[in-house]
């Protein structure tokens, strides 16, 4: 269920300061976050989050076509940045309540570096933590992050990325494998409790 837009509180600002790190995760500064997306890119800290249902069901988001970058793609549950003076675990639990309506527990899987251009609008250069969690809370959607959402099966999933790539996010497309491959027994007993 989404919220009217009338309703829904604006999270997202293009001036809000990313911290620009190096990949080691060393603070090297900070940038406000429109800036930090055009051209290249400035690596900076990121989260993304698997939020499973009680199902066990993975949430899908497709982005509002407003964004930056990626507007209209679809995405994992929930993704985004810390800000100054945030824990990315803090910034994490906050953007699931601001996006999602939701609150849970959450699993940190692991953290990498990727770089990903969008035509010649800018690129997302993030030094990104991967999360997973359960709620069987029903999601309220903010319509300014959000335009459509749903829950697909794994294997609903993992077919689509192969079936309809260009659909999905970049970072997606490289977290989901990997948690498919070298976390799924963490995301397994997730699903189980």
């Amino acid at each position: 269920m989404a919220e009217s837009a009338d309703d829904a509180p604006v999270v997202s600002f293009d001036d809000e300061p990313l911290i620009l790190v190096d990949s080691e995760d060393n603070v090297l500064g900070y940038k406000p976050k429109a800036e930090a997306h055009e051209g290249d890119g400035v690596l900076h800290r990121a989260f993304s989050i698997f939020l499973f249902d009680e199902a066990g069901n993975i949430w899908l988001q497709q982005r509002a076509p407003g964004k930056q970058l990626w507007g209209g793609y679809w995405a994992n549950s929930c993704c985004s940045h810390p800000r100054r003076g945030e824990t990315v675990d803090d910034a994490a639990a906050r953007r699931l309540r601001e996006e999602l309506g939701v609150e849970a527990q959450m699993t940190f899987l692991y953290r990498f570096e990727y770089h990903a251009h969008f035509g010649d609008v800018g690129a997302e250069h993030e030094l990104c933590s991967v999360y997973v969690a359960r709620s069987a809370t029903p999601i309220a959607t903010n319509p300014h992050e959000i335009v459509a959402s749903e829950a697909v099966a794994p294997e609903t999933l993992d077919a689509e990325l192969v079936a309809n790539p260009q659909r999905y996010t970049p970072w997606l497309q490289l977290e989901w494998p990997r948690i498919r491959s070298e976390h799924w027994a963490t995301v397994q007993r997730l699903r189980a409790d």
